[in-house]
């Protein structure tokens, strides 16, 4: 699969996403219970939608070299160690929200931070395929322009 194909993916699942959270806001009065059921579908669907894309950029980086499958591995790392304090951080924010009665707000809150994380995401990426696009454009071995070169 392309870089960019998969910024598609990302960007129609960012869509698909968005779309499913206004139809849940309008139905959450009238559907709680029923609601409740169609988010937890979807978390497992989107369980599902990640192991894909980790396959799919497993069988990209299969076919780099090895230094550059070992500094994405490294970098693979840090992110999803970054990940995880983030997310036990906000579990440990939810159980007191859930304590304190503020539940629905704190998970609106919530859930509005992490769109906006994932923006941000979606803004590297954009960036990492700009600058992939331009290095193979350039050819192997020559270092694109841009940040951290003479050129920029």
């Amino acid at each position: 699969m392309k870089l960019s194909d998969m910024f598609s993916t990302l960007a129609e699942n960012a869509r698909t996403y968005e779309k499913r959270v206004a139809e849940w806001q309008d139905d959450l009065n009238s559907r709680n219970d029923e609601m409740l059921a169609s988010a937890r579908k979807w978390q497992e669907t989107a369980l599902q939608r990640q192991d894909e894309m980790n396959r799919q950029f497993k069988g990209y980086f299969e076919e780099a070299g090895e230094n550059v499958r070992n500094q994405w591995q490294a970098m693979q790392n840090a992110w999803e160690e970054q990940f995880e304090k983030i997310r036990e951080k906000g579990e440990e924010m939810r159980a007191a929200a859930l304590k304190s009665g503020h539940l629905p707000e704190w998970a609106e809150a919530y859930a509005a931070q992490m769109v906006g994380f994932a923006q941000k995401m979606q803004d590297e990426a954009a960036n990492a395929i700009a600058a992939a696009t331009e290095a193979k454009s350039q050819g192997q071995g020559k270092a694109p322009r841009g940040k951290g070169t003479k050129d920029a």
